[in-house]
């Protein structure tokens, strides 16, 4: 396993939702609170940005060659070519204190998606499952949502409340989710955005944990990779070989002294691992 490797010093904010673009061999990112969609090419180091509708918790590849978008109030299809947003569907018009947050595409090409109370405060978030148009409300009673992601046998579904530092595991099938249970606590940080490797371990990123926690399956912490910033907000899986974490990181909450302290926090960071992660799939459109 490498060190972490800063890639863009972008500043974001509150940088997320890093995903790996093979067609394009890029990653994509969002920096949510300031309402911006970025690209990094991987052979050349191209960086492209583009300014979203609102704030934006993710952006994810999808069937079409376009890009399916959680902005707060509702998903949008954004064409990377024309470099605009088209809304796909509307997201919980009855609680306007609320964003959406991360989201992941399952391998049926379902989207899978958490809302938020943006001041942090109330337990008004919920998961969602979007697919052939349909909204589907899955769980409800979060804090900070985070995640989904897939066991690879897709037998189990793993979703956070960051608030509560918790690591939530589902049994799953044909895209139903039952028997709610508590995989894992974090101590360091708060368990922020998860990608699952191809041996089932999960990596979530801490935000205030200076590092990405490794998870057994069976819910037990097997170590760290510490990070140089205090704010790592998601590591995924990317490159032909899928042996590369993106990582993106935050500066939000952070007074004057801590940014002097961490001069590249909210950058996209990178790390070689020894086991692959899985493929991205595409969302369904």
């Amino acid at each position: 396993m490498s060190a972490p490797e800063l890639l863009w010093d972008c500043q974001c904010e509150l940088g997320e939702g890093p995903v790996w673009d093979a067609a394009r061999r890029c990653v994509w990112f969002v920096d949510i609170k300031g309402r911006r969609l970025h690209r990094y090419g991987v052979d050349d180091g191209s960086r492209q940005s583009w300014t979203t509708p609102d704030q934006t918790g993710f952006a994810l590849p999808a069937s079409d060659g376009a890009l399916v978008c959680g902005v707060r109030g509702g998903l949008y299809r954004f064409d990377p070519d024309k470099g605009d947003f088209e809304r796909l569907c509307e997201v919980e018009a009855g609680r306007p204190q609320n964003r959406i947050n991360d989201g992941f595409a399952a391998p049926d090409g379902a989207l899978w998606f958490g809302t938020m109370d943006d001041s942090e405060q109330q337990k008004t978030g919920a998961l969602y499952r979007w697919a052939g148009g349909e909204l589907s409300l899955m769980d409800d009673g979060y804090g900070v949502t985070n995640g989904p992601a897939l066991s690879p046998d897709g037998a189990t579904l793993y979703h956070h409340d960051t608030l509560d530092k918790t690591i939530y595991a589902f049994d799953h099938a044909e895209g139903r989710i039952s028997n709610k249970r508590v995989f894992a606590v974090t101590h360091e940080g708060y368990a922020d955005g998860p990608s699952v490797d191809s041996a089932g371990v999960l990596h979530v990123g801490l935000f205030g944990g200076w590092g990405v926690a490794r998870f057994a399956p069976d819910g037990r912490e097997l170590d760290k990779i510490a990070f140089p910033v205090s704010a790592i907000t998601k590591a995924a899986f990317g490159d032909d070989d899928l042996k590369t974490l993106y990582c993106t990181t935050a500066w939000l909450g952070q007074d004057a002294a801590a940014r002097k302290a961490q001069p590249l926090a909210g950058g996209l960071f990178k790390l070689r691992v020894e086991t692959p992660g899985l493929p991205q799939n595409l969302i369904a459109l």
